[in-house]
């Protein structure tokens, strides 16, 4: 018999899921192997290919640029384009390959925050320590008005740090050639630049840095609100520097670069031999000093897929307690956070048959001439590099229409795996239970039991809506049971038993008919029922035994060798979401 209290504890439960439909992700992280896992067609990438060239038709003949995607184990495709216009005098590469070199600018911060994370996991430094532990100019009482004791490396690596943007570049006198021009005053005769900035081309110091930093004043208290600074990262520098011993180009050169086979990234300026040198005015020669930690790699596409693929397969590992791709605040859009030091973005509308939310973990680069973005797609297991060397309208219309393609492609191919490996119909291996399990696919609904028969009970007709979930079904609500990854495994030193876990979804409608403002609030609750000590919604796949485990109900199910149940896997429906997608 039911206990009234827990009948309402589970119409709590109910209510406080009832705006929640697709969740994200909803399949375990893709693999891809060519001939044991999903993998995407030929196909794909010729039209891909076709797109890209049309688009490029329309680029001014200086362009030059560079694509590489990649798995977390491999290169999938790369192409390139060489610009048809170059300086007569100095042309640079005559041909653009994945070893071309360009300027990354701020996708720097990534390695200098990938260098931060080590030495916290070392316990050389810690991100909660203030700033001013490891720099003492800043802990000394002339440091300014920036309260540094109050900002954390943490901070600093999460634009948290409430600091300005910049102190060598960014203001008018150093970008516009008369200010007065624009309505600006005559500026103090004797107010000088920082240091060297972009009309000279020179090089700044640390001496310059920490003398300017004296002279700012804070945009935000620290922590309180996300906002874009450079400065920060040259201070990170200066704290690597101060820690490991080295200089900071030595440290990320010996830490990250070497070991990764990165033989073609560096921060000194490479020959022209394989550089991409953009017609006109370009920032090839800076040479940046202090701001390197902030802007001053050089790379190619080919090392890049080597830093993406590192970053996938580690991410979460880096540092104990850091899962490095989560963001730490948000930006100025709805769907836009910032990260460490990422730009991170969510679209519910990049997929065809579902409105789940995809996540994009990118950082930008922008220097004169050159113009960067690397896009990780953590749940696809994809990494993008886009390196430009041509104006910044150029980059963004080649990123939508590469995304676009390969996340289309990328569902797709899951999907179709996940048909093979984990559909069917199945029985109790004991027969006296009298249960049976019958698991199907779509691209819209997922991977989700369509029937449960437990002991003669049927759990989704009558169980779930009248005990274990009350109210799904109501008011005419279509409703399915969801299976979503955990990512565990019943035995993590084999990786065998695949935990996954129940949701109850609710449908979402084709016309909403609730307010906008709360069409997908949510709160995410996957743990919501035990039975014995044991999780009531864990479902463990077994597929070296080809079995199924429900331990609440004490089941062992092994398949009906039945055909499969599933308008995903068969022949016809993947071909036709095949020619969508290629076509």
């Amino acid at each position: 018999m039911f206990v009234p209290g827990l009948l309402s504890l589970l119409t709590f439960f109910g209510a406080a899921n009832a705006e929640c439909f697709e969740p994200s992700p909803a399949f375990p992280t893709p693999k891809w192997h060519k001939h044991s896992g999903p993998w995407i067609p030929n196909g794909v990438f010729l039209g891909l290919e076709k797109a890209i060239w049309k688009i490029a038709r329309t680029f001014p003949a200086e362009t030059s640029f560079s694509i590489e995607i990649t798995t977390g184990n491999e290169t999938l495709w790369s192409k390139h384009h060489t610009a048809q216009e170059s300086d007569v005098e100095r042309p640079g590469v005559s041909r653009v390959d994945s070893n071309s070199q360009y300027r990354l600018a701020s996708i720097t911060k990534v390695f200098t925050t990938l260098g931060l994370l080590y030495q916290h996991e070392a316990g050389n430094v810690s991100l909660d320590d203030s700033v001013d532990n490891y720099i003492s100019e800043l802990a000394s009482p002339s440091s300014g008005l920036i309260p540094w004791k109050d900002i954390t490396l943490r901070m600093l690596a999460s634009q948290l740090s409430g600091i300005p943007r910049d102190f060598a570049i960014g203001s008018a006198l150093d970008i516009i050639e008369d200010p007065t021009k624009i309505g600006l005053p005559q500026p103090p005769p004797d107010f000088p630049l920082p240091c060297p900035g972009l009309k000279n081309n020179g090089t700044c110091t640390r001496t310059d840095l920490l003398k300017a930093l004296t002279h700012q004043a804070p945009v935000f208290a620290p922590n309180q609100k996300s906002t874009y600074s450079n400065d920060a990262f040259e201070i990170l520098g200066l704290v690597l520097e101060n820690v490991t011993r080295l200089s900071y180009s030595e440290y990320i050169q010996q830490a990250i670069l070497e070991p990764l086979n990165m033989t073609m990234s560096s921060f000194e300026k490479p020959s022209d031999e394989h550089a991409v040198l953009p017609k006109g005015k370009n920032a090839w020669d800076w040479e940046e000093g202090v701001q390197r930690p902030t802007g001053g790699l050089f790379s190619t596409t080919a090392d890049m897929s080597k830093f993406l693929r590192f970053i996938l397969g580690n991410f979460n590992s880096i540092a104990t307690g850091v899962n490095w791709l989560l963001p730490v605040s948000w930006g100025t859009g709805v769907t836009n956070f910032y990260g460490m030091p990422w730009e991170i973005s969510r679209s519910d509308d990049i997929l065809e048959h579902v409105r789940r939310p995809v996540t994009f973990v990118t950082k930008s680069g922008g220097l004169p001439g050159y113009y960067s973005r690397i896009i990780l797609l953590p749940e696809y297991n994809l990494g993008f590099t886009f390196l430009l060397g041509s104006n910044v309208d150029v980059l963004e219309k080649l990123i939508e229409p590469t995304l676009t393609t390969l996340v289309r492609a990328a569902e797709a191919a899951v999907w179709t795996h996940i048909n093979e490996d984990y559909t069917g119909r199945f029985v109790a291996t004991h027969a006296s239970l009298n249960s049976t399990l019958s698991i199907t696919s779509t691209l819209s609904k997922g991977l989700m039991i369509s029937n449960f028969i437990s002991n003669g009970s049927d759990m989704l007709r009558t169980v779930i809506p009248r005990y274990l979930y009350p109210g799904v079904g109501r008011n005419g609500i279509d409703w399915h049971a969801q299976l979503i990854p955990t990512l565990l495994y019943k035995n993590e030193t084999t990786k065998q038993g695949e935990i996954w876990r129940i949701l109850i979804v609710k449908d979402r409608p084709d016309e909403p008919t609730r307010p906008k403002m709360f069409e997908d609030w949510c709160v995410t609750d996957v743990d919501f029922m035990s039975y014995a000590g044991k999780p009531i919604n864990e479902v463990v796949f077994w597929h070296e035994a080809r079995n199924i485990e429900l331990p609440a109900f004490d089941g062992v199910f092994e398949p009906m060798h039945e055909r499969r149940e599933s308008d995903a896997g068969s022949p016809w429906f993947v071909g036709q979401v095949w020619q969508r997608i290629i076509g």
